[in-house]
């Protein structure tokens, strides 16, 4: 799934691949992950991450002292304080909120607390950046962590305050009431396994040009809000049967969050009011979709399908 998010945020996801929130401070020397370093040049970025000093600013927002000037030739992460909530294990998703500064000169490059924005990650070895993977992983809510990473655009070292908002459990698939198939629509059939989807378009009717949000199945856990951090399982397909996007291919779910600007259209009106352990069949038609441009491998005009299993939402 493709996710409209501003050019900072974006910048951050991509650097970080899963960060944190700063709600508490500490005056705890920062201590390295013992297995937190895997070169040379993460040992580099880890040995200045401790001389970092964590002060609490206003609000309680982290504000970083250190030598500005540094670069860094592979990311680090240290462990600042842990925090006494849920544990982040193996398939759970962790929610952060986070401040970025400036290597080069010790300014703020971005905060998600301005767009008031957090992030989800999901913890899958292989799915996050292994230097921050392995200091999060046994961590608690309300965890502070430091993450060095670099601008990939121009090399530039990143700084990164991370605190731990919210640890939450995921389900491994959708699980609830079955629902009778809608005629119609593409039909969907689940692998026995795995629970991945695939659908054939053979008995579909018409396109519709309005959108369609089908429970395929009802769960019966928390109500979808919109603004949460959805995680997922998801494929999507063009109305031709093309698959161009699908989560279950990378072997790992996705973490979204559900709103307008982040999502298309498509996803936030038709999961919104949604049930956690769902899973459903979403026809979005171009309007609510990516419209009259081409993106990606989606031709401008495209009508797109997905299925979606809602694993979690915080």
């Amino acid at each position: 799934m493709k996710t409209r998010i501003t050019a900072a945020v974006a910048a951050a996801t991509a650097l970080a691949l899963g960060l944190s929130a700063c709600s508490q401070t500490s005056d705890a020397e920062p201590t390295a992950s013992p297995t937190s370093t895997t070169s040379e040049e993460s040992a580099a970025t880890v040995e200045f991450l401790q001389s970092v000093a964590w002060n609490e600013g206003k609000d309680g927002i982290a504000e970083l002292e250190f030598e500005p000037g540094v670069t860094f030739a592979d990311t680090g992460a240290v462990l600042v304080a842990d925090g006494d909530g849920a544990e982040a294990t193996e398939g759970t998703v962790v929610t952060v909120s986070y401040i970025i500064y400036s290597g080069t000169d010790g300014s703020v490059y971005y905060s998600s607390y301005d767009d008031g924005y957090t992030e989800g990650i999901t913890m899958t070895e292989g799915a996050v950046d292994p230097n921050l993977y392995s200091t999060l992983l046994g961590v608690h809510e309300g965890a502070q962590l430091l993450y060095g990473t670099f601008d990939t655009s121009d090399g530039s070292a990143l700084i990164m305050a991370v605190t731990v908002e919210a640890v939450t459990e995921v389900l491994d698939r959708a699980e609830g009431t079955a629902v009778d198939p809608v005629e119609g629509l593409p039909a969907v059939t689940l692998d026995d396994a795995t629970g991945e989807p695939t659908v054939s378009f053979d008995a579909a009717g018409d396109k519709p040009t309005e959108l369609v949000a089908q429970d395929l199945i009802t769960g019966d856990g928390a109500v979808v809000a919109e603004g949460d951090q959805v995680t997922v399982h998801y494929t999507g397909w063009l109305w031709d049967g093309d698959v161009f996007d699908s989560s279950w291919e990378r072997g790992a779910g996705s973490t979204f969050t559900l709103a307008t600007g982040s999502l298309i259209d498509g996803w936030v009106q038709g999961l919104v009011g949604k049930t956690v352990g769902s899973q459903v069949l979403l026809v979005v038609p171009p309007e609510l979709g990516y419209g009259d441009a081409d993106s990606g491998t989606i031709p401008a005009g495209s009508t797109l399908v997905f299925v979606v299993d809602i694993l979690a939402a915080q």
